[in-house]
This record gives structure tokens, C-alpha cells and sequence, in this order.
């Protein structure tokens, strides 16, 4: 439902106001959320790191360790689609922060394991507490960002993916050269614990509730949203379920799939294959393993820009994928004859496939009606995750097959690049009333 010409112009005043002051909410709302998840994805990640020297002491051939690093993922599906509903109907602040204690428990817990079979339940509910985070932060984004700003909304947030990676690493290598994977595991757990005080304080549902925004923009996002919002609810009422099996939803659930099995079996093994490739200590490899993650940092930020500037979505994907899919198959080559240029070429990967994440992640905000988006970006987020565990568990499956990383890393430079031709599937600019 297009907007009324009154409404057009009480925006156009209203934006214009806007435009005269700084937005508050990109430094309230984006930093809070950056870190929160940064918080949760080094617990979900620290393990790469510790998969060496954990996998000996607790008896773990590479199989195993892939088993026990992707098993998370099963259980991260299980609050995605709850997690957007009740983010939606109810509250993204009150829900992620029951889920900051439970998840700080779990990976306290996975320090303290004794056996191999303990740490795969442990990461079982590690995954369980983390599921619902993503889509309800997906959901509070919307409503503070209007359509023109979230790509890039969710690209800042989203940077926390290749920064915590590229900040916790050195750190996580230091510790565990001075002590061991007990103690990363324990003192990085208990960060949750830390931010909750930070999270309850400073984040709010919606602009109404905000005391620290101005009037003006509050007045702008909540016009905004509400329009945009009209737009995209359908002439008749579309049951939940009817809306998660629409084509749009089902293809994006494939393209997520492959991009988190290339980008998961590559995150949890790369240390390992550094490791082996050239002795180095756990300082250096965890300094070395940094490195690809800024180039993403970087990556991301102009990709997501690029797409705002355009207002164009698949095209963004499907280049940011072929991208990451080229590069991982020029690592594979150059790694046994020139590896120095084969690091060059693996750091060069996750600018592409992390730098899909802004754009991709727009998508269902922008084609589906609100009342929906958050169950079908938790059903996304749910199937898609899978590749988190489908992906290291693929290369480590081949890497003790075959006595090396190439057969592995192949196999998710081909995910990528199938993912790319995917995303030419999705309609240019889904049409969300049918």
C-alpha cells in the first residue's frame, strides 16, 4: 500500500530535519549488539583454536573434533523460528538476555569436561542457548533502521563475526600457550555474564520507549516504519506457515546453507591446517589466523554500502559468494608450491562470503510482511546454520582420508560457488502481497 501524499511530505519534512542532526542510534544501538555478539561467536568459535591440543587430551580423531565443533548447529535450530517470534510479539531485549546467562553456563561448561562425549553435549546445548540471539537482533535492527539503512545496519552488526576472530585470536592464542584449552574456554565463557548489565541498560525494543533519542528522529523511524510496514502486508491475512514455504524463503534457506558450510569449515579448521602446513607456536598461528578476518571486516563495510547506494540485494550476494568461492580455489592451488600467496589468497575469501551477511540478511525485511519476517529469518537462520556442522565435519571427514586440507577446502570453494548461482534464482525485488 503506497503511502498517502500527506505522508510523503510529513517524511520528506521529517527526514530532512533528521538529516540536519547526527543519528543517535547507530552509536546506542549498533556498538551494544556488536559486542553482545561478538561475546557469543567467540564462544561458539574459540574451540578452533583449542581443537590441536583438546582433540589429544580428550582422545578425538579430526572426525570426532568436526563432529563436536558442528554439533552446536543442531541445537542452535532449534529457538531460531521461536526466537524471531517472540523477539517480534514480545520483547528482542528481555529474550536475548535470558539467553546471555544460559550460553555464558554452557560455555563455562565446556571447559570443564572430561570426555570426548561430555564436550559434544556441551556444544549441543551451547548451540540451544546461542539459537535464538540472531533472529531476534535481526528483528530489534528493524526497528530502528528503515529499509535504505539496512544493509548497512546489518553489516555493522554483523562485523562482529570476522572481529571477534580477528580481536579474540591473538588473545585466545596467548592464553593458551601460557595455560591451556581449560582455561580459554572457562575465562571467555564467563563474558556474557559481564555484558548482560550493559545489554539491559542501554537497549531498547522500540524508538517509543527510548528516552535517550531525539524527537525528531523518533518521530521519522516510527512514520517511516509504519509505512513501510504497510507496504508489505499482504491484501489477505497469510497464515506463518504458508509464508515459510514460500519459494523466496525456501532458496534463501539453500543459498545460507552453503555459504556457513564454506564458511564454518574453513573458520574451525584453517588454525589446524596452519599448524600443519609450517610448525608455529599457538601466538603466531592464532596472530596469523586474524589476518583473513579483517580483510573481511573490510569487505563487508564496502559491500554493504555499495548495496544501500543501489538498493540492490541479489546481485551483492551472488558477486560476494562467486567471490569467496574463486579465492578459496586459488588458495587450494598455490598451497604446494607458493604459500605464501596461498595465505594472501584464503584472506581474501571471507570478503565475499562474510560480505554477503549486510545484503542477504535485508532481504526478508524488505520482502516479506513484518508480521512474518522474524519467523522466516529464524527458519533461515535455522536450516542455514546446518551448514555449521555439515561443513567442518566435511573437512575433517576428508583431512583423515586423505592425510591433507586440499580435498576438504575444495569442497567449500565448490558450496560457494554454488551458492552464488543460487542466489540468481531470487527474485530482483520479491513481491511481498501475493
Amino acid at each position: 500500500m503506497p503511502g498517502t501524499p500527506e505522508t510523503d511530505l510529513e517524511l520528506t519534512g521529517l527526514k530532512s530535519s533528521l538529516n540536519r542532526m547526527p543519528s543517535q542510534r547507530w552509536l546506542h544501538i549498533i556498538p551494544v549488539a556488536f559486542i553482545m555478539y561478538t561475546i557469543a561467536f567467540i564462544d561458539r568459535t574459540n574451540i578452533s583454536l583449542a581443537i590441536p591440543s583438546l582433540s589429544r587430551e580428550l582422545h578425538m580423531d579430526p572426525t570426532q573434533a568436526g563432529d563436536a565443533a558442528g554439533i552446536f548447529f543442531w541445537g542452535y535450530m532449534l529457538l531460531q523460528i521461536p526466537g524471531g517470534h517472540l523477539a517480534h510479539r514480545w520483547s528482542a531485549k528481555r529474550f536475548i538476555s535470558i539467553l546471555l546467562v544460559l550460553w555464558g553456563l554452557c560455555a563455562v561448561g565446556c571447559g570443564f569436561v572430561q570426555t570426548a562425549r561430555q564436550f559434544w553435549v556441551m556444544r549441543l546445548l551451547l548451540g540451544i542457548a546461542e539459537g535464538g540471539v540472531w533472529p531476534a537482533v535481526l528483528v530489534l535492527l528493524s526497528h530502528w533502521f528503515p529499509r535504505p539503512e539496512r544493509a548497512r545496519a546489518n553489516a555493522y552488526w554483523m562485523l562482529c563475526l570476522p572481529a571477534s576472530v580477528a580481536l579474540s585470536s591473538p588473545l585466545s592464542g596467548w592464553i593458551l600457550g601460557r595455560w591451556n584449552w581449560r582455561v580459554l574456554l572457562i575465562a571467555e565463557g564467563a563474558l556474557p555474564f559481564l555484558w548482560l548489565i550493559i545489554w539491559w541498560a542501554f537497549i531498547d525494543d522500540h524508538p517509543h520507549q527510548a528516552r535517550w533519542i531525539s524527537p525528531n528522529e523518533r518521530d521519522y523511524l516510527e512514520a517511516t516504519l509504519r509505512q513501510e510496514s504497510r507496504e508489505l502486508e499482504p491484501v489477505k491475512p497469510e497464515p506463518v506457515w504458508r509464508a515459510l514455504l514460500r519459494p523466496q524463503v525456501l532458496t534463501m534457506v539453500g543459498i545460507y546453507f552453503l555459504l556457513n558450510t564454506g564458511n564454518y569449515g574453513y573458520l574451525f579448521w584453517l588454525p589446524s591446517a596452519m599448524e600443519n602446513a609450517k610448525k608455529m607456536s599457538n601466538l603466531l598461528v592464532g596472530v596469523l589466523f586474524a589476518v583473513p578476518y579483517i580483510v573481511t571486516g573490510i569487505g563487508m563495510v564496502v559491500l554493504s554500502r555499495h548495496s544501500d547506494k543501489r538498493r540492490e540485494r541479489r546481485g551483492h550476494v551472488a558477486f560476494a559468494a562467486a567471490w569467496g568461492g574463486v579465492w578459496m580455489m586459488a588458495c587450494i592451488l598455490l598451497s604446494g608450491h607458493a604459500p605464501a600467496l596461498a595465505f594472501v589468497a584464503i584472506s581474501l575469501v571471507g570478503a565475499g562470503s562474510y560480505g554477503t551477511h549486510g545484503p542477504f540478511w535485508a532481504i526478508p525485511t524488505e520482502t516479506l510482511p513484518r508480521s512474518v519476517s522474524g519467523s522466516a529469518m529464524g527458519l533461515i537462520n535455522a536450516l542455514g546454520n546446518l551448514g555449521g556442522y555439515f561443513g567442518p565435519l566435511a573437512v575433517g571427514f576428508l583431512n583423515h582420508h586423505t592425510g591433507n586440507f586440499r580435498y576438504g577446502f575444495g569442497l567449500l570453494s565448490l558450496g560457494y560457488l554454488a551458492g552464488a548461482g543460487l542466489t540468481l534464482l531470487l527474485h530482483p525485488r520479491a513481491i511481498a502481497r501475493e
